[in-house]
């Protein structure tokens, strides 16, 4: 199989869509993989690095895309990327095409392009497995973006997250326990900041009770209404973390709990790749990463793990391997029969769209796989 890197073409995207080590097991097998030219600086992988792994550097991404007959990358399709794609490849990516234009599905669909979301990949159990890895590595990074937000000369309040004997630590409120809540909860605390984690299941709060051992704890709330209005209101940071799998993100913030909180404390709506779960977000950059809005500073990065580039390449990486590996070896149609997981993760096929979720939201008819 031919297997096409590009370089990402998305502002501020650091990662890369398979590593130097990927590229060798690949190779060794027997496949062919065209790396685009500085695919990998942004992670710390040089052209030298994918070569001596067997790749072929390649110095435009109409070689990349054209080639392939499987695409590798991270983020997802630009106006400029899908068009590039060829008639009835395979793409690999954090596609988030609920989030998107309409008029990429309709490219995929037009170019019969196999659409595989890695963020759609779901185990029998519910479970999202190359999703994971990059909630885990966000949920560690959120406290330093955090602190970074409160001190003054970023327009916060001046709170260390921490506090000091004496003066209080930051109070923090984390909408959503799932996999980056959870991490976010954790390295929140290590920090010294209180800590409330709220979650609309009582089930999963309980479970991650029982799991967390000894030392400091969050609060554990159910995000009733009244308690996210509650929780709001002396909060230094709130972070909206609510995900549904495959579909857009639901609005659970809402204006009137923003305007309710303390002048130019901060919202972080990590949500904002499916759509966002904070009524007044809309997506930022690394480089301008806030905005003022009801005098809350908002936080709204969707490739945030973007600028870890290394570690999140190698994290997101490891997971996708597999899936990756099957396609590659097996073949599109073997590999989608012998993982289910891989079937509920494609999003078109065949100039069809086959993601029941993205099906409805676009009101298109859902062509079963």
């Amino acid at each position: 199989m031919h297997i096409g890197v590009p370089r990402e073409r998305r502002v501020e995207e650091y990662r890369v869509g398979l590593t130097p080590a990927g590229v060798e097991l690949l190779t060794a097998a027997g496949h062919v993989c065209s790396v685009e030219h500085d695919a990998g600086r942004g992670a710390g992988f040089s052209d030298v690095d994918f070569q001596k792994a067997g790749g072929r550097i390649v110095y435009s991404a109409e070689e990349a895309y054209g080639r392939a007959d499987l695409v590798l990358k991270v983020s997802p399709l630009t106006d400029e990327e899908a068009p590039r794609l060829r008639e009835g490849s395979i793409v690999m990516a954090f596609l988030h095409l609920m989030a998107g234009k309409p008029n990429t599905v309709q490219t995929l669909v037009d170019k019969k392009v196999t659409a595989i979301a890695y963020e759609l990949i779901q185990e029998d159990d519910g479970s999202l497995p190359v999703l994971v890895p990059l909630s885990l590595v966000a949920g560690r990074m959120v406290p330093q973006v955090a602190a970074s937000l409160l001190q003054n000369h970023h327009g916060g309040n001046g709170i260390l997250l921490g506090g000091v004997p004496g003066v209080p630590p930051a109070e923090v409120v984390i909408v959503g326990a799932g996999t980056f809540g959870t991490e976010a909860a954790r390295a929140f605390l290590d920090t010294g900041a209180s800590v409330y984690l709220l979650d609309h299941s009582l089930a999963r709060l309980q479970r991650f009770d029982l799991h967390y051992g000894s030392g400091r704890r969050p609060v554990l709330m159910v995000s009733h209404d009244f308690n996210l209005r509650k929780a709001a209101r002396f909060a230094d940071v709130l972070v909206g973390a609510v995900h549904v799998p495959g579909v857009r993100s639901p609005i659970v913030i809402t204006r009137d709990i923003l305007k309710a909180m303390k002048p130019h404390s901060i919202v972080m709506d990590i949500s904002i790749d499916q759509g966002g779960c904070v009524e007044t977000s809309r997506p930022t950059t690394h480089k301008n990463p806030t905005f003022v809005e009801e005098n809350i500073i908002h936080y709204c990065v969707p490739n945030m793990t973007s600028v870890v580039a290394r570690t999140a390449t190698h994290a997101y990486n490891n997971a996708a391997w597999p899936f990756m590996r099957e396609v590659a070896e097996r073949g599109l149609d073997a590999a989608l029969a012998a993982l289910p997981a891989l079937r509920r993760g494609v999003a078109t096929h065949q100039g069809h769209v086959v993601n029941p979720a993205l099906a409805a939201h676009l009101g298109v008819k859902e062509v079963a796989l």
